[in-house]
């Protein structure tokens, strides 16, 4: 059965572990129903021992498509027919769609980021000196879209050298190095632009305590929970430009309809929905 629209029922959802808190559902359904789309969009806990079995669901059940979240972005590579280059080159996919029986997979998160910087931070990254802390998939993605927009220097602070520099290789214009964790603080106070791409900042800490801010600079932490980390309110306190991970969160989404509907997202709604989730906490 079709809907007026001429769109079939359908369902997605995102696949993480162990996915106690997502604002995905939230955004997702709204979307839909903003767009008149007969689907419903679900939070699936997948350990990394039933992924495989997961992604099989997602076949055999025909699902529209699937976000995927830690720690599941680049196992899951092995588990897809196609991946679009984007997720090649970040060796990481956030987004899968069913063309078929085909199943695609796909990275948002770096035209998210893009989008985020140019929509929301009204920040133009080209030629910039950056710190990313983190060397998981999330710093990756960050990676490549600023390696996309120009950035002059890239340093990637990780606790494990070698994560770090697969961060770094993801990069093919944009000079980088890797740092020991322990550096950040020595690190940031020289920086344009850093980037918060660990979930420390979640749990309520700060991830750089002690860390000089200074005005002028841009400070953003990828985490959106609570909307006002540690780290963004000591930002905005020393005059940084700052902002938490909502944005991103909501633009990577649109990545993911776009893909799944072929319609532009409805954006205004979907960060709404986002927010009226994060206050609902």
């Amino acid at each position: 059965m079709l809907s007026e629209g001429g769109v079939a029922p359908g369902f997605a959802g995102v696949l993480g572990w162990p996915l106690k808190s997502t604002l995905s559902p939230a955004i997702h359904n709204a979307a839909f129903s903003e767009a008149g789309l007969p689907w419903l969009y679900f939070a699936w806990p997948v350990p990394p021992a039933a992924l495989a079995l997961a992604v099989g669901g997602l076949r055999a059940l025909q699902a529209v498509g699937a976000n995927v979240t830690m720690p599941h972005k680049e196992t899951v590579l092995g588990l897809i027919d196609e991946a679009s280059t984007e997720a090649r080159a970040v060796g990481a996919v956030n987004t899968i769609t069913r063309d078929g029986g085909r199943l695609i997979g796909d990275n948002t998160d770096v035209g998210g980021f893009r989008e985020f910087l140019a929509a929301d931070a009204g920040y133009d990254a080209a030629g910039a000196s950056a710190v990313v802390l983190g060397s998981g998939g999330a710093a990756r993605a960050v990676v490549k879209a600023l390696d996309d927009l120009g950035c002059h220097s890239v340093v990637i602070t990780a606790r494990r050298p070698q994560a770090g520099a697969s961060v770094a290789g993801v990069a093919r214009r944009v000079s980088t190095s890797v740092e020991p964790w322990s550096a950040a603080g020595a690190l940031v106070p020289a920086a344009d632009l850093v980037i918060n791409a660990t979930s420390v900042g979640a749990d309520g800490r700060d991830p750089i305590p002690g860390a000089a801010l200074r005005s002028g600079q841009v400070v953003i932490d990828l985490n959106y929970g609570p909307a006002v980390t540690p780290l963004v309110e000591r930002a905005l306190a020393a005059g940084c430009s700052a902002w938490g991970g909502v944005g991103m969160l909501v633009h990577q989404a649109a990545g993911s309809f776009r893909n799944w509907s072929g319609r532009p997202a409805p954006l205004a709604i979907m960060r709404e929905a986002a927010e009226d989730a994060l206050a609902g906490r």
